[in-house]
């Protein structure tokens, strides 16, 4: 058995950077949020072209890499036996990748494409042509491009950690591409890079979670939502994903995912058959088919003469939110695919995937734009004329439904699982990244490293959703900081990770063994 140590050429930095921005947060929130709003400007004006052009393209090198010749390719070799069932290792990829997303804007985000569609595309709100326009956005944003993202990085990982047997860790996969630096300083700022990354986009995602939570709770409740309950709910998640993360794989995430994956088809069956299923079907069709039509001009459109901000505000600020959970997501997923193809891995991870967030918001969003469209626009109100409207949107929705009460309470069982789910393979990872000697046989990373991390994790998600609060910002423009900054580190190590990985892959059938014996010796 390998003997656990900490990786202090990751730890400490890591450690130190996100102790100091806890305190920066805490002494002085609104400075916190002035330099995350710079950061974002200046990502936005010179990066936002290079989102949208790699997320397109990755689609189609994972659909290339899952359905070629490559595509037989076995994690761990010929004899290779899989240590996770396929529902399990499909429930984690959906509920811990962007099943939480489906949640917060299954509703929300359609509504507003459908009412406030961008202004220099001529387009009549709460027509036809917008909700077209709508589902065709959510496609795009929603489907094949986040889960690209993850599939491309987990295939990174697996290959390099089960095939070439590199270490366990995000920088093993730059190997093919420029040798054993990977594994010395290289690697080592690499993987910082990383970490800082997850660190940002993982304390974003827990606001985002805290923030539709305790709207629901006030919803449903006569508690008052504020920073009181968003600390409560903080700290409930983080001891919830502290616990599950604690007590490892087997016990943890893998029965927490597979529950909530269920509790997600049902959700999605109910509102299938209790809402407008031929509207739902109708539009859902037709939105795919535009977006399907001109996918290219669905993900290149950036406005650079007339100016709107409508790319910056959507399809970029949640690529870049998925890009930076992507490296340690992907290395999450590797973990999971010994013993499967790299075709399955495509399939479990993103096709599969895919296909269930294009009908949830078939469903979720094509029921709300048809409410709202019959009902002058109550819900659009709501996200409109309320504060805390976005969050509030899912809960006025299911007022539409039958048994609106006990649904909306499920679907804050589910959020609340999502959440966990996400937040432990996170924070499993993070410690599994900034620790050695975790193996196949041995892979959880020491008990007292996730406990470290997860609390740091809780900190920063509350003091992201305080430090924009006030006048016209809320809780959640400072999550949308927050993530747009961690993404941007992530997008260029993606880029590099991508040609490195393609590289091993296509020469597979030349003979590593010699070429990776020391790397083997010293890991």
């Amino acid at each position: 058995m390998h003997k656990k140590k900490i990786r202090w050429g990751v730890f400490l930095p890591m450690a130190i950077l996100l102790v100091g921005t806890v305190i920066i947060g805490i002494v002085s929130p609104k400075g916190f949020y002035n330099l995350q709003t710079t950061l974002v400007n200046f990502s936005f004006n010179n990066f936002g072209w290079l989102f949208s052009l790699v997320v397109f393209l990755l689609i189609f090198i994972c659909l290339f890499l899952g359905f070629s010749k490559y595509g037989n390719i076995k994690f761990g070799g010929d004899h290779a036996k899989p240590t996770v069932k396929k529902w399990e290792w499909f429930a984690i990829s959906l509920t811990g990748g962007i099943g939480t997303g489906l949640l917060f804007w299954g509703t929300a985000e359609p509504l507003t494409h459908f009412m406030n569609p961008p202004e220099v595309l001529g387009i009549e709100s709460s027509s036809e042509e917008a909700a077209t326009f709508s589902m065709a956005a959510v496609m795009m944003q929603w489907t094949l491009a986040p889960y690209s993202l993850y599939v491309i990085c987990g295939i990174a990982v697996a290959y390099a950690h089960y095939n070439l047997k590199l270490p366990y860790n995000v920088s093993s996969t730059l190997y093919p591409l420029i040798g054993k630096r990977a594994l010395g300083v290289t690697g080592t700022i690499v993987d910082n890079i990383c970490m800082f990354a997850i660190a940002g986009a993982m304390a974003a995602i827990l606001a985002e979670g805290v923030l539709q939570i305790s709207s629901g709770i006030a919803f449903y409740t006569p508690l008052g939502d504020g920073p009181v309950l968003w600390a409560v709910m903080v700290l409930a998640i983080t001891i919830t994903y502290i616990i599950s993360s604690y007590t490892g794989l087997q016990k943890g995430i893998r029965v927490i995912a597979d529950n909530n994956a269920k509790i997600f088809i049902f959700l999605l069956l109910f509102v299938f058959i209790a809402g407008p299923t031929a509207y739902m079907l109708n539009i859902g069709t037709q939105g795919t088919g535009n977006y399907l039509g001109n996918m290219a001009s669905w993900h290149l459109w950036l406005s650079p003469m007339e100016g709107s901000s409508w790319s910056k505000d959507w399809p970029i600020f949640e690529w870049a939110l998925w890009g930076a959970n992507a490296p340690l997501i992907g290395m999450f997923l590797a973990r999971l695919s010994y013993g499967r193809t790299l075709r399955q891995f495509v399939v479990l991870n993103l096709l599969l995937p895919a296909g269930f967030g294009a009908f949830w918001f078939w469903v979720f969003g094509g029921s709300a734009m048809f409410f709202d469209w019959n009902n002058g626009g109550q819900l659009w109100n709501i996200i409109n004329n309320q504060a805390e409207g976005l969050q509030l949107s899912l809960f006025a929705f299911l007022g539409e439904l039958p048994f609106s009460t006990l649904i909306g309470l499920i679907i804050l069982v589910a959020i609340y699982l999502s959440f966990t789910t996400l937040a432990d393979s996170l924070t499993t990872t993070m410690s599994s990244l900034t620790t050695t000697g975790n193996t196949l046989k041995d892979p959880e990373p020491p008990a007292k490293v996730k406990v470290f991390w997860g609390v740091i994790m809780g900190i920063m998600a509350i003091l992201t959703v305080t430090s924009g609060t006030g006048g016209e910002i809320t809780g959640i423009d400072a999550v949308k900081q927050m993530a747009t900054i961690a993404g941007i580190p992530a997008l260029f190590f993606i880029v590099i990770q991508t040609f490195s990985t393609i590289k091993a892959v296509l020469n597979n059938d030349k003979d590593f063994e010699d070429i990776y014996e020391e790397e083997r010796k010293s890991s």
